[in-house]
């Protein structure tokens, strides 16, 4: 399996004219049609657009004019993220054939750097899910092992850049799911501070925790899109307005005189061994190129799945509701009337995953409950973050495992709601904490 270029160098070389963006597509078209369809990883994919657009590339060199931080690099973006005129379901029934009618400001902003888009990747539905399995529309496999799961709910942008399809993806991470499909396939993943990225144009799961990031093959690569998709944005009102720091200029310091937590919460039985003992020898290189390891704790980490399962579910309970057969989306036609049109609409549109997670929300949403389980996930919310927030007082960095195993097979856990949700219980606390 050949990887694709980083961002840099690509950049670089269109930049001088060492290469062209036509060229560096058609070095990942090759790719495409050797993996794809049995990857899974792209849900569309239309090359002739593709080519326009590396074309138009290369074309504004041609005229003199400057390129931008990301010329010719090809990306990809998981399908909850809106591009005008195109198709974005979500990885639903719900929304498919609905084109987007503006751009997403992350896309936007790539789009400006002069990234070639490559196409859309699968995805669970509406970001639900940790394998990739609840799309509606494929499966996605593991490019390392094809029986097993690329992780979720970003796999198919985590497996596309695992794959070589491209050099950039973005993805979106409500509770884990730029992370571990990252680590699943031995890609890097970052799920910014919340706030860092505009949400604007990102199909909204759970308004508090959704943040979109990138998915890339080395810390440069995800620190140059970093740099590209953050900042202040008006149409995103918890969007931070801090500057947008050099992130590259960063990686140069080097680790010596780290201070790196290790929090004892996270290294319990459960965990994979296999997995504990990558993370220590990481770790350990840390410590011999100067960095100081120490515990420290993260008590209501036991806290975090279930005050999780319980806010994320309200929040999405609240936002799906537009998903009603009337405004936009899919429209059953069997209904003879308002209520069926709303029953069947979403009996036919959301797949059962989503079901799910809405009548958890809608109930604990509801009178007589709201303050019994809403109102306390959020007061447990807030010691998850105090937790952090006080060992951020003693360290400069947490390391830990992303998953407790590593890529499970397809099919293992899709029958246990549960066990998947457990994928994610060391990626939620610090999504609960907004780190």
């Amino acid at each position: 399996m050949k990887s694709a270029r980083s961002c840099a160098e690509i950049a670089r070389d269109v930049c001088s004219g060492r290469t062209s963006a036509e060229a560096t597509l058609q070095e990942c078209l090759k790719r495409v049609r050797a993996w794809e369809p049995r990857l899974g990883a792209l849900l569309r994919f239309d090359e002739e657009a593709a080519l326009s657009r590396a074309r138009a590339v290369d074309a504004k060199r041609g005229r003199g004019e400057a390129l931008g931080r990301l010329a010719g690099v090809p990306v990809a973006l998981k399908d909850n993220l809106l591009v005008r005129g195109l198709q974005t379901t979500a990885g639903s029934r719900i929304l498919q054939g609905h084109a987007a009618a503006y751009d997403a400001t992350a896309v936007r902003r790539l789009l400006a750097e002069d990234a070639v888009l490559l196409g859309q990747t699968n995805m669970d539905e509406f970001a639900m899910g940790s394998s990739t399995e609840n799309s509606a529309w494929q499966v996605t496999r593991n490019p390392w092992d094809w029986e097993r799961v690329p992780g979720g709910s970003s796999g198919g942008s985590a497996a596309a850049i695992a794959a070589g399809l491209c050099s950039l993806a973005l993805g979106s991470d409500t509770g884990g799911s730029v992370r571990q499909p990252a680590s699943f396939c031995g890609t890097l993943g970052l799920k910014p501070t919340y706030g860092r990225v505009s949400r604007h144009g990102l199909v909204a799961f759970a308004s508090s925790l959704d943040q979109i990031g990138p998915l890339a093959l080395s810390v440069a690569d995800a620190a140059l899109a970093l740099s590209v998709i953050a900042g202040p944005d008006s149409m995103d009102s918890t969007c931070a307005t801090m500057p947008v720091p050099d992130y590259l200029k960063e990686l140069e310091s080097g680790v010596k005189g780290l201070r790196v937590g290790l929090p004892k919460e996270y290294f319990l039985p459960g965990l994979d061994a296999e997995v504990e003992s990558a993370v220590r020898a990481a770790v350990a290189t840390l410590g011999s190129l100067g960095a100081e390891v120490r515990e420290v704790s993260l008590p209501h980490t036991r806290y975090a799945v279930s005050a999780y399962y319980i806010v994320a579910p309200c929040e999405a309970s609240s936002n799906l509701a537009r998903y009603d057969g009337i405004r936009y989306g899919r429209r059953s036609r069997a209904a003879r009337d308002l209520e069926e049109l709303y029953e069947l609409s979403r009996g036919e549109g959301f797949g059962p995953e989503v079901k799910r997670r809405i009548m958890l929300g809608t109930y604990a949403l509801s009178a007589g409950y709201y303050e019994a389980y809403y109102a306390k996930a959020q007061k447990a919310r807030i010691l998850i973050k105090g937790d952090f927030s006080a060992a951020f007082q003693q360290v400069d960095l947490i390391a830990a495992p992303t998953a407790p195993t590593a890529a499970f097979r397809l099919g293992e856990k899709a029958a246990d709601p549960v066990a998947m949700y457990l994928c994610d219980a060391l990626t939620i606390p610090s999504s609960m904490a907004g780190n």
